[in-house]
């Protein structure tokens, strides 16, 4: 995991009137909503006897394990112990471990780091109201690593979706075109073509202007956009739930139409077409091994590999970058 950054958790359908208890990170939380709307997270295991706390209630804004009525605020202590009455004062250790939340674009998102956030959490630019989507969701059998270097590989494209977005058989990779906007975002250009007996070109050999109005963003650390069209995106966020399972979150965004309801049709329409695509990715990524990818590996990387490269990259630059100084030392040590 990248440390200190905001990460997609949740769809926001998914927190309503009662607790949920999901994990992430590897990690059990609860989650839930207050009066006003607000969602609030922390770690779903009672510092009591261990219990699941997301399996109570909610009272009075505070979440409610269901073993022994205990009371949680959204800093994760302990506001009333029902057995020792509710005058008794409370010790400091009753209390588990509270995340940040921040809901946008109706996803919800968590903190994941130390210390209180440095910045607030960005959906994609170019999606807006306007906009309306379909959402799928499914859990993959890989770490989310695997699972987001799916989308960045145009080299699969015409041999796992042959029938769908792959048809053509446009095996040969020009490219692709990697542009950095800023530290933890990039866009990248794909340029697949029948092989014609000329070898692919590399990136610097490919005319700007070329790159027409399809294109890919990937924002670290778990968010990515297909720009179909002016008015059409196809978006996934790749939730981590351990280090063998990912929860995609795809959304098909419409807005072809001056009319909300006709998108929504649209986008309902199109969603069994994507639903497809991502089940083609699903059946040949999780046969990968190992189901987590790092930097170094024992693969062999091709020029089409490019935005896989420069993901891993930047991953491992950001992990090292927020890894305590004692963590750092040791690796130095050891290496």
């Amino acid at each position: 995991m990248i440390k200190n950054q905001w990460y997609i958790v949740l769809s926001s359908k998914e927190v309503r009137e009662e607790p949920v208890g999901v994990t992430r990170f590897g990690e059990k939380l609860a989650f839930w909503r207050d009066t006003k709307g607000v969602v609030h997270c922390i770690s779903d295991v009672c510092c009591h006897r261990g219990a699941s706390i997301s399996h109570g209630k909610v009272k009075n804004d505070f979440i409610m394990c269901p073993f022994h009525g205990f009371e949680y605020d959204s800093s994760g202590r302990v506001q009333l112990i029902p057995a020792n009455g509710k005058v008794s004062p409370i010790p400091e250790n009753f209390a588990v471990k509270p995340y940040k939340t921040h809901e946008l674009a109706n996803f919800i998102w968590v903190w994941y780091g130390d210390g209180e956030p440095t910045y607030e959490p960005k959906y994609f630019d170019d999606i807006d109201d306007s906009l309306s989507y379909q959402e799928f969701q499914e859990t993959w059998n890989v770490h989310y690593s695997r699972a987001i270097e799916n989308q960045l590989d145009p080299v699969h494209v015409p041999f796992v979706h042959y029938n769908t977005i792959g048809k053509g058989n446009k095996t040969v990779v020009d490219g692709p075109v990697v542009k950095w906007q800023n530290d933890t975002m990039f866009y990248f250009y794909v340029f697949n073509r029948l092989d014609d007996g000329t070898p692919a070109k590399k990136a610097e050999e490919i005319d700007p202007s070329k790159k027409g109005s399809v294109y890919l963003e990937f924002k670290i650390p778990n968010m990515w956009e297909n720009h179909i069209m002016d008015k059409m995106r196809v978006t996934a966020a790749f939730a981590p739930i351990d280090d063998e399972h990912t929860m995609i979150y795809l959304r098909y965004y419409v807005g072809l139409t001056k009319a909300r309801f006709l998108n929504k049709t649209i986008a309902v329409l199109g969603m069994p077409f994507n639903r497809k695509v991502l089940h083609q990715d699903k059946a040949v990524v999780e046969t990968q091994i190992p189901k987590k990818s790092e930097l170094t590996m024992s693969e062999n990387l091709i020029p089409g590999d490019a935005p896989i490269f420069e993901y891993r990259k930047k991953r491992n630059e950001l992990k090292k970058a927020n890894e305590k100084p004692s963590n750092k030392a040791k690796q130095e040590n050891q290496e």
